[in-house]
């Protein structure tokens, strides 16, 4: 019985230990102002650089200057499922159709 015991406490702490283990973190661009995601940053070795790979997109980046702040797991979630700033941009962008009337009508044949 106190082996049951003893397991089930382990693997308990086990499990929580490994849940409280993940960070996440924004990394920031301050020159651009764009923002990656990611769980681990890695120095790149050169002056303070940053080496991450972002989360969002899959791809590696690394930046000479950055901003890092540990985040939330809820706010890490919502900002992966977020749609891209230029793609929620683009259609408010696009020219402003002009009324029919407006348009130049094609030459009358007789």
């Amino acid at each position: 019985m106190h082996r049951h015991v003893i397991a089930g406490l382990m693997i308990g702490g086990l499990l929580m230990t490994v849940a409280g283990c993940s960070s996440y973190y924004r990394v920031t661009d301050p020159a651009s102002g764009k923002a990656y995601y990611t769980t681990k940053v890695n120095d790149a070795g050169r002056g303070g650089a940053v080496k991450i790979k972002d989360e969002k997109t899959g791809s590696m980046v690394t930046l000479q200057s950055s901003e890092i702040k540990e985040i939330s797991s809820d706010e890490f979630e919502a900002a992966l499922k977020a749609q891209p700033a230029k793609a929620q941009q683009a259609p408010m962008q696009a020219a402003p159709m002009q009324p029919a009337e407006a348009q130049p009508q094609p030459p009358a044949q007789k």
